[in-house]
């Protein structure tokens, strides 16, 4: 916990625009959950999500994956440098807001229970390699889904295999695209998310 605020210190994890990082910024200052982002780690350069950590005055950082290793020792080297910065900031949360990168090692042992996950379907359905973004909207379209929406989950040893925690649910619309639909369920996940961070801080903190 921050020792001055006695909230609970945030880690979010973004790779692109950082619309939930923004829903939970503006939460945060309405009191919505007993927590404090105390910092934004960023896979890539010069995503929007980064000027939304700035314009709040939100450390950020970003970390980007090493492509001269091999895919699995990849993941381990920038899990370990994402866990370090966890351990510099006191971290007690950490979310993953649009986070596109893979963890594995230590970090996921070691904050099991309290790292989590917005994903874009109704898991199970619609998740794991490759699902991401466009790709499961198109995906859920192409099955003929009359259904879909967005999933809040803990992050596990397997691509989006970890407890729900929660889920909301939006209809598949006649003539949806894969834009349309992304659309209906974005405005869900900034609820999902929120939602999820209180009952995880409520619960286990």
């Amino acid at each position: 916990m921050s020792e001055t605020s006695g909230k609970v210190s945030i880690l979010v994890l973004v790779s692109g625009g950082g619309t939930n990082l923004q829903a939970l910024i503006d939460a945060e200052k309405t009191n919505a959950y007993n927590g404090k982002i105390s910092l934004v780690i960023s896979d890539r350069e010069a995503v929007y999500a980064l000027e939304r950590a700035a314009l709040s005055k939100i450390p950020a950082i970003i970390e980007k994956p090493d492509i001269k290793l091999p895919k699995q020792e990849r993941r381990l080297d920038l899990s370990n440098r994402i866990l370090h910065h966890s351990h510099e900031k006191n971290i007690g949360l950490i979310v993953h807001a649009g986070f596109l990168s893979i963890l594995s090692g230590n970090i996921v042992k070691e904050y099991s229970g309290r790292m989590i996950n917005i994903h874009p379907s109704l898991l199970p359905k619609y998740g794991g390699q490759g699902m991401y973004g466009e790709n499961v909207h198109k995906a859920v379209l192409a099955a003929g889904e009359t259904e879909s929406g967005c999933s809040v989950h803990y992050v596990s040893a397997g691509i989006d295999e970890g407890s729900i925690i929660l889920q909301r649910k939006v209809p598949v619309l006649p003539g949806d695209t894969a834009a349309s639909l992304a659309e209906r369920i974005r405005k869900e996940e900034h609820i999902a998310l929120v939602e999820a961070v209180y009952q995880v801080l409520s619960d286990k903190m």
